[in-house]
């Protein structure tokens, strides 16, 4: 019994990772073609059109700078380029001064990735520059001269901004998918929050908490993808009239991560609250349906940041921002059937996350906080 266990355990592992690795490389399929193109092409114009021979890093260099890396093109281009020349420069320096040595190779190892951190923090920029300079002492400089390699390297970051440029893909579309795996958590968070009103479990109000400081990565790789597609909004010609929806987006998230944050205060304070019994049969059921009420809200508000669509998204908007303002409008202690001073601090910490989300929405600041009732 225990090894067909096993086995039946080993065949779910590998039809999962199978399955994961065809979605993978099926989202991958244009990205490796941009890549392929974008290696060959600065390959055969270092070799052909500058004369070098056999220019590995003009082909290296330009996938290392268009890789599937969330941080910025422009940035990676940047590391790369000017991590190779200066990693050239320092490693024959040092082979000018030390020899050949094997011992000087560490040396210069050493030398390089201490220079690389402390002028940039950039991890591409420090290996580059470590790399570029061991190779120099290690292998035989080109026919070309050593700074052969460098011209390479930017060679292969040029055409990298060439393509991006020329092929570019939706910058819409991570931090739309970004967006909307945000928005779902912070809906989990208090779903998971009104479980554990209903229930009395402070420990799921506590689960609730963690869960929505792990959402702090995804808040981290959504501003990194908005970076990122803002260049190729601002390189790309086709799609520089999308500047203003990432604009819009980059606002969203603002509010969004305030709400997150928000939204842990609050579940720190329900945990203190269902252990201390503060509120009534009747305040709890209310406090639940609100909770629930605005899950539902911020569904729909994913749905508009996530559309496509223009005319679909302002609809799916202009529905969260009304239902959040409905639910906004009974946020007052007395009419949650509130009594003790916990409870209504309860209801106090979730008014601030209102208003995040209404802004998330596009309403005014002034507007969102007008809506809640007059304490």
């Amino acid at each position: 019994m225990a090894i067909e266990a096993g086995f039946s355990a080993t065949r779910r592992f590998l039809r999962s990772r199978i399955r994961t690795g065809l979605i993978r490389s099926r989202n991958s399929f244009i990205p490796a073609i941009q890549m392929t193109v974008c290696a060959v092409g600065a390959y055969a114009f270092a070799e052909y059109v500058l004369g070098h021979s056999g220019p590995l890093f003009a082909a290296t260099s330009s996938l290392i700078a268009l890789g599937f890396s969330r941080e910025p093109r422009l940035r990676r281009v940047m590391e790369v380029g000017l991590g190779c020349t200066l990693g050239i420069v320092v490693g024959d320096l040092l082979l000018h001064w030390l020899g050949g040595d094997i011992w000087v190779a560490a040396v210069v190892l050493l030398s390089s990735i201490l220079l690389a951190r402390f002028l940039d923090s950039g991890n591409i920029f420090t290996t580059q520059l470590a790399l570029q300079s061991l190779l120099v002492v290690l292998l035989p400089a080109p026919s070309g001269g050593p700074f052969t390699r460098s011209i390479d390297a930017v060679v292969g970051g040029l055409f990298a901004l060439l393509v991006t440029i020329l092929m570019p893909k939706d910058p819409r579309r991570e931090p739309r998918r970004d967006v909307q795996k945000l928005l779902h958590e912070l809906a989990e968070v208090l779903r998971e929050c009104a479980g554990a009103l209903v229930n009395s479990d402070s420990t799921q109000a506590w689960h609730a908490l963690i869960r929505g400081r792990n959402c702090q990565p995804l808040v981290d790789g959504m501003r990194q993808s908005l970076r990122a597609s803002g260049e190729v909004a601002t390189l790309a010609p086709a799609y520089r009239r999308h500047r203003d929806e990432l604009d819009r987006l980059k606002q969203s998230l603002d509010f969004i991560d305030l709400a997150l944050r928000n939204s842990r205060v609050f579940a720190r304070r329900l945990t203190s609250a269902i252990n201390h019994t503060a509120l009534s049969d009747e305040a709890t059921d209310s406090i639940a349906e609100v909770l629930q009420e605005t899950a539902a809200a911020i569904d729909e508000l994913s749905l508009g940041l996530g559309e496509t669509h223009d005319g679909v998204r302002r609809a799916h908007l202009r529905t969260a921002r009304r239902d959040l303002s409905e639910i906004a409008l009974r946020l007052h202690p007395k009419l949650l059937e509130v009594q003790r001073l916990e409870g209504e601090t309860v209801v106090m910490l979730f008014r601030p996350l209102m208003v995040d989300l209404l802004e998330a929405t596009g309403m005014d600041a002034r507007e969102a906080r007008d809506v809640l009732p007059a304490l």
